[in-house]
């Protein structure tokens, strides 16, 4: 920790800060593969950068700060480092999910480790009693979102993490949307937290990462060891992207959650709009919890039109906030989940969960309010239009 106390503070100046050799207060990029060795097992602490790079280090030094957690590791995207993750474990054993995780989780684990013996269970994290039923012998790991994608369900992380202890089991959650300015999973008790880089950490749409952090040294020296092993590691340039974008965490995500406030205030009221998912709405399921293990409510929407709108001409008619997959850029991206980022969860399973066909998913930039509430509504009125 360096000469500060704050977080606004740490995201400039943690981690690995500037660089020794040249007095340059960014971490240069260390674009090599390998490092001149002086001798026989004699070198300077890099030797290949599968294994280790500078750039690399300085940010996996960042995020293991910001989160309050042992270690960090980079991976070339966020499904890396959920994979990663989860070679943690072994056949036989089970993984608990949330009942709506990112559909790249479910997909990964019903298609690829499932073949491999590691079997999961969808529970609903957000009442107490279902999750602590779905916790059977053979399971070793909890992982959940909070609040989580799409419907930002809010799960109370401290008493999960508790209960999966009791039982043995690991607890992950992927804290990408809350990003560690908003939430730090591992101070409510969770063992191991894991981000899509790629959004609000990066920010710009312009990389694409992912970032693991654990709490305890034997879990670290487990998962450096699949790092490295299996090789999904991040470049050094775009380890440098994630760290300047980091920078500016603090001062982005306010104003994300500024207009995200203003968003989901506006799309309650508006007589178009049949259902709006915000955790930061005193309304919203598990309002109170989400106030007690983060800072505020977050930048992500979800909201579902009124039968008389017609989505395909919402989404058509929109002029500033572009359709697209992802979230957490500067500017503000609208998906449609069902066919989009959730599309590999089956269809059954996404009505049992209430991921709709008409559910829209809003990740709020930090553009104009204004003119986001113009777009918002003029592609709202012609949605109604026949």
């Amino acid at each position: 920790m360096g000469n500060y106390q704050k977080i606004e503070s740490a995201v400039i100046h943690g981690g690995i800060y500037g660089d020794k050799t040249t007095g340059a207060v960014n971490v240069p990029i260390y674009q090599t593969s390998t490092y001149e060795q002086s001798g026989l097992g004699q070198n300077t602490g890099w030797e290949y950068s599968r294994t280790g790079n500078p750039t690399r280090a300085a940010l996996e030094a960042l995020i293991a700060e910001l989160e309050g957690g042992t270690a960090g590791f980079a991976f070339g995207s966020g499904m890396a480092a959920i994979t990663a993750v989860l070679q943690l474990f072994q056949s036989g054993d089970r993984v608990v999910i949330s009942s709506n995780v990112y559909g790249g989780t479910y997909r990964v684990l019903d298609k690829v480790f499932q073949r491999f013996g590691l079997s999961y269970t969808i529970a609903d994290t957000t009442d107490l009693d279902a999750f602590e039923k779905a916790l059977t012998p053979d399971v070793k790991a909890v992982l959940v979102e909070s609040p989580a994608n799409p419907l930002l369900t809010v799960t109370d992380l401290a008493a999960v993490a508790e209960r999966a202890k009791r039982r043995g089991a690991l607890t992950i959650v992927d804290n990408t949307f809350m990003t560690p300015y908003l939430q730090r999973p591992l101070t409510l008790g969770a063992d191991i937290v894991v981000h899509s880089a790629t959004k609000y950490l990066g920010g710009h749409s312009d990389v694409v990462a992912g970032l693991a952090v654990v709490n305890d040294a034997a879990l670290a020296e487990k998962l450096a060891f699949l790092q490295n092993a299996t090789g999904g590691v991040l470049g050094p340039f775009d380890s440098f992207l994630l760290l300047r974008g980091i920078k500016t965490l603090a001062v982005r995500m306010d104003r994300h959650v500024q207009n995200a406030e203003q968003a989901a205030a506006w799309l309650k009221q508006n007589p178009s709009v049949s259902k709006v998912y915000y955790p930061g709405l005193p309304c919203a399921q598990g309002y109170e919890i989400n106030r007690k293990q983060a800072k505020n409510g977050g930048a992500m929407i979800s909201f579902e039109l009124h039968e008389d709108c017609d989505i395909r001409k919402f989404f058509a008619s929109l002029r500033l906030v572009a359709l697209a997959e992802s979230l957490g850029g500067v500017e503000s991206l609208v998906c449609h989940p069902a066919s989009m980022t959730h599309a590999s969860i089956p269809y059954e399973v996404r009505q049992k969960v209430g991921i709709t066909d008409g559910l829209i998913r809003l990740s709020v930039g930090i553009e104009n309010w204004s003119d986001l509430r113009d777009d918002l509504a003029q592609a709202i009125k012609l949605s109604k239009e026949n």
